[in-house]
């Protein structure tokens, strides 16, 4: 286990930031949260990612940084303007906490990526070294992750996350009233590759890598993707419920907009790093995750 140290977190308030924050607080860690406001608590460092600024005094002595903030990607409809948002709100504070990571020099920067970045890969299997996407957001993980490398010759992870599992939130979280009463169903043709982890899972990996030597991107996905005919079953089967109302491909596009590429494409993500580097998965299976996470 990691000797209790001092640990920043951006993006605390989200679905990933929360559970993390309070595991490394039950772990004995002190955990600051960077706020975008005047800080008013103990365990508040300020910054401004639109001014490029962070109380660097009070950043100073932190043994990791960990990066989450950006705007949701499917928060809203991808019109111009919130495409934009997308870029930039990654684009300005990874550069501007980046920076800061150069000047204080903590023994680790974990900087949030994902699995967007390969773009549509079909039925191919990737991992970490392989070459990235050309669609919107494969161009935004790799102008983000380039704005990650600004830490300079701080110890650097780029972690590419996949589609995060917990009732309480996210794609899951949305996904459950409709299957819970019988409305689910597989979304386009069911076939694409849905590349998926735990919350469980995922803030293990993350407080693995922070006691681990490697460095550059990693995947946070479990090592058993799974296509979206296989998803939908296992959820219907796991609140034993049908799952006979497809979603069809025009109408996630008209409900959806530009978000429903990222529904009804392909990714078909490998974690190679994290599993040559030693992490073992406590749900490494759709069926028994969600079988867990339903009850």
């Amino acid at each position: 286990m990691l000797p209790p140290q001092r640990i920043a977190i951006t993006g605390a308030s989200g679905l990933i930031g929360t559970a993390l924050a309070g595991h490394l607080k039950s772990e004995g860690h002190t955990v600051q949260r960077l706020v975008r406001r005047k800080a008013l608590a103990p365990d508040e460092i300020s910054w401004d990612p639109q001014s490029g600024t962070v109380d660097l005094d009070a950043l100073e002595g932190v043994n990791a940084v960990i990066h989450l903030a950006g705007a949701g990607v499917g928060d809203h409809r991808w019109t111009s303007k919130y495409r934009a948002q997308i870029l930039n709100s990654r684009l300005l504070g990874t550069t501007t906490i980046a920076h800061a990571v150069a000047k204080v020099k903590p023994q680790t920067f974990i900087s949030a990526s994902a699995i967007g970045y390969y773009g549509e890969t079909g039925n191919r299997a990737v991992i970490e070294s392989d070459r990235p996407g050309d669609d919107f957001l494969a161009a935004v993980c790799r102008e983000w992750e380039g704005a990650a490398d600004l830490a300079g010759d701080v110890r650097t992870l780029k972690i590419r996350t996949g589609l995060v599992l917990d009732p309480t939130g996210g794609a899951l979280g949305r996904m459950l009233p409709l299957f819970r009463f019988g409305l689910g169903g597989k979304l386009g043709s069911g076939r694409q590759w849905w590349s998926w982890i735990t919350l469980h899972d995922h803030i293990r990996a993350v407080c693995h890598l922070l006691e681990s030597k490697i460095e550059g991107p990693v995947n946070l996905t479990s090592p058993n993707p799974v296509t979206n005919q296989e998803f939908t079953s296992a959820l219907a089967r796991a609140l034993h419920r049908p799952a006979l109302l497809p979603a069809p491909a025009f109408a996630l596009k008209l409900a959806l907009g530009g978000f429903s590429t990222e529904i009804l494409g392909s990714k078909r993500v490998i974690p190679q790093a994290l599993s040559e580097d030693g992490f073992t998965f406590d749900y490494p299976h759709v069926i028994s995750a969600l079988a867990e996470l339903v009850e």
